[in-house]
């Protein structure tokens, strides 16, 4: 069966040995991703890993579950719903350099966005997840790096206001207990521009929002930022994150108490 497989697909399986999916698709690829999916919410479930938001569980998304992070990608937008990942001044501690090996994820079932989408596409190849947060672990530093944390990304947004947000959370995790983070791009249209053979959208806008924890108390920052905002002052584009929930269409932080949820989710402060 292995030899009828592009030699592509071989090298794919060969660096994933030891991986929950492989490059493989199919029907029976698909129905073990809904499998891992609601498994990974049932384990969720009985901890406190509340930087999870809620992810659908239908054929077109994937958990996937890193050292640092872990993310839901959707196959339609080739890129994930969301990443989300703790941080605390603990891993600010420099482990790792930048490894810059931005490659395709072969764990994602239907195959994810490749190089070839983002060459001469006139984006960056824009982090999620950013790795300036991983680089504790080398291990985490160079996942960072795998395309399904990756979404289309001006490059003076990029380098600018979202680069300042990063920092913001940075300096969060150094004054306080914990941060429980998700971030991803929000796509609120029928259609949207795509970039390469694989169709990765291009979002018009990214959230990012944190679940800020010392103690017993928590507080949340949320921000929705336009990809055309540049070199704005991020705090500016601050937001509830009911607001976010609302035009995102996902829920975040649903494992808090629905009362302490409810509460600190209609809040700006």
């Amino acid at each position: 069966m292995k030899k009828l497989l592009p030699f592509f697909f071989i090298i794919c399986l060969a660096a994933a040995a030891l991986a929950v999916f492989s490059c493989v698709s199919g029907q029976a690829a698909l129905e073990r991703v809904k499998e891992q999916n609601e498994l990974f919410y049932q384990n969720a479930a009985q901890s406190q890993r509340y930087e999870l938001p809620f992810c659908s569980t239908d054929k077109n998304r994937q958990i996937v579950q890193r050292l640092g992070y872990a993310l839901c990608y959707n196959e339609k937008r080739e890129q994930a719903d969301w990443v989300a990942y703790t941080l605390d001044a603990s891993k600010l501690e420099k482990n790792a350099n930048r490894t810059n090996d931005f490659r395709e994820d072969c764990e994602i079932a239907t195959g994810s966005a490749d190089l070839d989408d983002y060459r001469r596409s006139g984006y960056d190849r824009g982090h999620l997840a950013p790795a300036g947060d991983m680089a504790y672990s080398p291990q985490a530093m160079s996942e960072s790096f795998l395309l399904s944390n990756i979404s289309p990304q001006p490059h003076a947004f990029n380098e600018g206001v979202w680069n300042s947000l990063e920092q913001h959370f940075r300096s969060l995790a150094k004054s306080h207990e914990k941060l429980y983070v998700a971030t991803g791009p929000v796509f609120e249209k029928p259609s949207y521009p795509t970039i390469g053979s694989n169709k990765v959208a291009v979002p018009e806008f990214f959230y990012k929002a944190a679940l800020i924890q010392d103690g017993v108390e928590f507080k949340m920052e949320a921000y929705i930022i336009p990809a055309s905002a540049e070199k704005d002052n991020y705090k500016k584009y601050r937001v509830s994150v009911d607001q976010m929930e609302k035009r995102t269409g996902i829920d975040f932080f649903y494992l808090l108490d629905d009362a302490l949820e409810n509460k600190l989710e209609a809040s700006v402060e």
